[in-house]
Parts: C-alpha cells; sequence; structure tokens
C-alpha cells in the first residue's frame, strides 16, 4: 500500500484540482482526496507542494529495438520514459526488421514485459514499409496493436491509404501519418528558406508537408476513419486540421515540444542537434502551432523520441541524421513554454501529455479515477533545473544547458515507483 499526501491532484478526465492524498493499494488507485491516513501503509510520501497527475502517454516514440539497438533499446529508452513522467509509450515500426508481421510484434511484446513503463508497439500500415501492400490489419489489431504507422516514411499512394482508412475504420483503430512529400524535400532535416539559404543548404520546402496533409485529411473526412497527422509543423497544416475536424472529428494532430518551442534559427545554435523531420519552420508557423494547441486544433503532444548516436550527429549536416531525444524534457517544456508562459492551463497540459492520448489511441490510463490503475506522475511545476545528463542512450538534444521549470519527482506504474528523482 501506498500514501501520497498533501499533494495538489490534477485529473482533468474527473474535472479534479484540488489539494489532497492518493491511496494506492495492490496497483490500483482506492481513494482520491479525503484518504484514511491509519492504514498499514508500506510507504507514505508527503508530496507538499507536487502535483500529481495521470501517467503521460506518448504515443510516438523510437525506441530503435530491434535492429538499431546502439541508438536506443526498449529499457533503455523505457527508463528515459520513467523518468520523464511516463507510464505509457507506442513504438514505431521502422525497426529492422520492420514491425509489419505476428513475429516481431510478438517478439517486441514479450521481451517488453520487464519495461518499467507499458509499452505498445505500433504496426506498418504497409508491409516493408514499401508502400504496396497493407499488412493484416485485422490479425495485428487482435494481437494488441493500437495503432499503424509507415512513420519515417510518406505513404505516396493515395489508393492505398484510402484502403487502409477503409480497414481501419472497420476495425476502430487509429492511422498516424507521416507527411511529407519527397518531390518538395531538397534538402532533409531543416526548412526551405531564409536559414537554409544562409547556412548554404537545401531543405524540406512547406508545401511537402501541406499536400499530404490535404489529401490525408479528406479521405479521413471521406472515411471516416480515425486518423493523427504527426509532429504537425506548419500553419497551413494547423488551418487544415482545424477545418477538417468539422468534416470528422476523429482527425486529430499532435505537435511535438520542439515544433512549439523553437523555429528554424535554432538550426543555426544547435547544427545537428536541431535537425529533424518534419524541420523547425518560421515563427509564424511556431505561433499558429501554439493557436492551435489554445483551440484544440492540436490534442495531443506527442515527442518523436529519435535518438541517434553522437558519431552520427557529429557528421556533417547533409550527412547526419534527421530526429532529436525528447521524453525527458517534454513534461519541462510543457510548462515553460505552454504553462508558464499562459498558453495553456496545467490541466489543459495534462489533457495533451495523457487524458486525449489515452482516449484517442483506446489506451488504458488518463485518469486517476478510483479503481483504475495507479499510473501517476508527481512532478514539482516550480523547480528549476538544468538539461545535462539523460537515461536514454542518446544526448541528441538541443536542449542541453538549458534551464527548465518543471522537475519529475517521482512514476508510479501499477502502483510501484519505477523513478525517483535522487534514486538514479
Amino acid at each position: 500500500m501506498l500514501l501520497i499526501k498533501n499533494c495538489r491532484i490534477i485529473d482533468p478526465a474527473n474535472q479534479l484540482d484540488q489539494i489532497g492524498n492518493i491511496a494506492i493499494k495492490d496497483g490500483v488507485i482506492e481513494a482520491v482526496g479525503q484518504v484514511d491516513e491509519n492504514q498499514p501503509y508500506d510507504r507514505i510520501i508527503d508530496a507538499s507542494g507536487f502535483i500529481a497527475a495521470p501517467g503521460l502517454i506518448d504515443v510516438h516514440v523510437h525506441f530503435r529495438d530491434p535492429g538499431f539497438t546502439y541508438k536506443e533499446d526498449l529499457m533503455s529508452g523505457s527508463r528515459a520514459a520513467a523518468r520523464g513522467g511516463f507510464t505509457s509509450v507506442l513504438c514505431m515500426a521502422n525497426t529492422s526488421p520492420i514491425a509489419d508481421n505476428a513475429a516481431v510484434i510478438k517478439d517486441i511484446q514479450e521481451r517488453s514485459k520487464d519495461c518499467p513503463v507499458h509499452l505498445y508497439q505500433t504496426a506498418a500500415i504497409s508491409k516493408g514499409f514499401k508502400g504496396k501492400e497493407l499488412t493484416d490489419m485485422k490479425q495485428l489489431k487482435e494481437m494488441g496493436v493500437p495503432c499503424f504507422t509507415d512513420d519515417g516514411l510518406p505513404l505516396m499512394n493515395a489508393g492505398l491509404v484510402r484502403e487502409a482508412m477503409v480497414q481501419a475504420a472497420s476495425l476502430d483503430c487509429v492511422l498516424s501519418f507521416h507527411e511529407e512529400d519527397p518531390a518538395f524535400v531538397h534538402g532533409s532535416g531543416i526548412n526551405e528558406g531564409a536559414v537554409s539559404e544562409a547556412m548554404g543548404l537545401m531543405g524540406a520546402m512547406r508545401d511537402a508537408e501541406n499536400v499530404m496533409v490535404a489529401r490525408d485529411c479528406m479521405l479521413a473526412a471521406a472515411t471516416g476513419a480515425s486518423v493523427s497527422i504527426q509532429h504537425i509543423s506548419s500553419k497551413e497544416a494547423v488551418a487544415m486540421v482545424r477545418f477538417a475536424k468539422q468534416l470528422n472529428p476523429k482527425i486529430v494532430a499532435e505537435v511535438t515540444p520542439h515544433h512549439f518551442t523553437l523555429n528554424e534559427t535554432a538550426v543555426q545554435k544547435a547544427a545537428t542537434l536541431a535537425k529533424m523531420n518534419p524541420p523547425l519552420r518560421e515563427e509564424a508557423d511556431r505561433q499558429a502551432i501554439l493557436t492551435g494547441l489554445q483551440d484544440d486544433t492540436i490534442e495531443i503532444i506527442a515527442t518523436d523520441h529519435a535518438p541517434h548516436s553522437a558519431e552520427e550527429k557529429n557528421r556533417e549536416f547533409v550527412k547526419a541524421p534527421s530526429g532529436i531525444i525528447g521524453l525527458e524534457t517534454s513534461l519541462a517544456l510543457g510548462i515553460s513554454e505552454l504553462v508558464h508562459k499562459k498558453i495553456l492551463t496545467m490541466s489543459q497540459l495534462i489533457e495533451k501529455m495523457s487524458v486525449n492520448p489515452a482516449r484517442v489511441y483506446k489506451l488504458p490510463g488518463g485518469t486517476l479515477s478510483v479503481g483504475a490503475a495507479a499510473d501517476l506522475v508527481l512532478f514539482d511545476e516550480n523547480e528549476k533545473w538544468q538539461v545535462a545528463d539523460f537515461a536514454s542512450k542518446a544526448n541528441n538534444s538541443p536542449f542541453i544547458g538549458w534551464e527548465l521549470s518543471g522537475k519529475v519527482k517521482m512514476t508510479v506504474l501499477a502502483g510501484k515507483v519505477v523513478y525517483e528523482d535522487g534514486a538514479e
């Protein structure tokens, strides 16, 4: 039994924001608010000044396992997630071999059972990521796959995309799309514009994202499919999703902390540590993203945690891989850049990092309701800390050296403390 005392309990699913206690027994939440403190608790935690919220859920991570475990693996990625306050993650399918069949999915599911977070494996939409033939979505959904995605590559065959949406609608599962038409990507990882020109680099045009988002929003409107637009980055894409949600409310968008925090000028300072797909765009795009977060056009914050080795990132810009890590800085960036700057309330931030991901992807979690699994995060909203070291195998982050507000103090999974600040 575990008792967390005197914390500020924020549970948007139950419209709860109050000071109180949380009692946990046998891995589930036994009581919230007024709690009998005279029970034989195994541990009592005085959480005065801390916020208790549902465990965070990241629906877009790359743990590189199998195939690229020198970058990250299931256990190291899960430890990074727990340190960041996450209790559930969805791993992308661009592994080696690609997660497009039952054998690969089952292997990952079996090996993830001892991880300190709930790890869900997505499956590819197309076999081999070739964009020509659909995977056996029905079989993989029955295995517990919550989402299908060819993340990392765009699906260029519109007929195949529509077919996938029809199947996904009948199976009641989510399709998640990486939206970049290669015809408009002259150089990856940097926005084509003033900054790329100043650096003597070719870039990715905003058209690359916009034409794909427009196509897939219209197909989702026609089929009624549940569709997520991944790592949205342009003002036009935000506007298109806002419109398309009127036609099909099951169209959602996710945004990364780096896209709501940084603009293209970060590449001039952080070089390859700020190289990602889609790239950081103009300040007007970042402002449109902030507006999209405020009006719920963008319902989900997801990290696109993409670890690479230091050797890979230390190459010249055009040869370095795209992507940055994000699990251990996500909550603090949300607090520092959104809550403390009055873009979102704390409750709204928790909604986008826990409640909405659970709802959209039909996952357990996202609530502190009595009887629910005791998956929660405890954090100090105002504690300042400097980004320096990581539980991840990788350190490819443009935020190294930044001082952020919001420190995860404890992460609890099914009533068990899986991360505690200072106990590493």
